[in-house]
Formats: structure tokens, C-alpha cells, sequence
């Protein structure tokens, strides 16, 4: 269960005026947390680490979106 805890705490971490490397690390460690969290819910079939699971993807995507950057209209 120290998985989930770890898990809940880096949803509830503030994300305001991150570094491009503050981006990139968080990125990763959603990565590592929802691949970490996708095997005990393989065993479990718990729905409370589903949308633990896909809580943290939303996290991960809206981090990863900024990384990419906005698109240049030509």
C-alpha cells in the first residue's frame, strides 16, 4: 500500500511555474507510478486503482502537453 500512498501524495503536489526539467521529472514519475500501480491492479481488479490510475494519466498529459508546447500555425 505504499505504492498508493506514494501515489496519492504526487496528486495532491502543487504544479505551479515548473522548470522544463521540473516538467520532464514529473512526467516520468506519473509514468513510473501508473505502470507500478497498472500491476497490482492486474491482481486486484480493485476500481479504486482505476481511477487512481487514470487520475494521475489526466496529471501526466496535462504536464506532457505543456512540454510539447503549442503548435505553429503557418
Amino acid at each position: 500500500m505504499d505504492l498508493i500512498e506514494r501515489a496519492l501524495e504526487f496528486e495532491n503536489r502543487k504544479r505551479k511555474s515548473l522548470s522544463t526539467s521540473d516538467r520532464v521529472k514529473i512526467s516520468r514519475e506519473a509514468k513510473t507510478l501508473i505502470l507500478d500501480l497498472n500491476q497490482i491492479y492486474k491482481q486486484k481488479k480493485d476500481q479504486k486503482i482505476m481511477d487512481l490510475m487514470k487520475r494521475l494519466t489526466a496529471i501526466k498529459q496535462k504536464v506532457e502537453k505543456r512540454l510539447k508546447g503549442v503548435p505553429l500555425i503557418s
